[in-house]
């Protein structure tokens, strides 16, 4: 080939090399996007199936961006886990076959398809004013979302 070929061909490499970096997203890895939010339950409210494990009158609830067939739900406390990454988790789930996609779920709720790493171990109750973090995992995608439950709402 003539030089100008090679310069050509060159440039042309670059080009298509900046196009894939600048408008595809193979150098980022895809995120869960996760929010919460907290309900009252007043007290004389009908039976849940589940006992709510946040207080005894709030029950937090996560929703996610899209439904996931997660492997793996997480939450430890965060001053804990900043000090020592392998703390022991307040509520941890894992799936060894295929979970239920799921799009929303309640804190210590079970979730379908998913059983306690520890079994037979229960979710512990949520304390107020405490910052903790959620870990999701599905696959190769992975979220982490931090919340810390607000103090219950005063008796009337």
């Amino acid at each position: 080939m003539a030089k100008k070929q090679w310069y050509l061909l060159a440039v042309l490499l670059l080009l298509v090399g900046v196009y894939l970096v600048s408008f595809t997203h193979w150098d980022r890895h895809p995120a869960i996007q996760i929010s919460h939010s907290t309900y009252a339950i007043p007290k004389k409210s009908i039976r849940l199936r589940y006992r709510p494990s946040l207080t005894n009158s709030a029950i937090m609830t996560f929703n996610l961006d899209h439904a996931y067939q997660l492997t793996e739900v997480k939450v430890v406390r965060l001053a804990d886990w900043q000090t020592n990454k392998s703390v022991l988790p307040v509520w941890h789930l894992t799936s060894d076959s295929n979970s239920v996609p799921t799009k929303r779920f309640y804190y210590g709720a079970p979730l379908r398809g998913m059983k306690p790493v520890v079994p037979g171990n229960r979710p512990k109750p949520l304390e107020t004013n405490v910052t903790y973090r959620l870990f999701l995992t599905t696959g190769s995608v992975q979220g982490q979302h931090d919340f810390s439950p607000p103090p219950p709402p005063p008796p009337r």
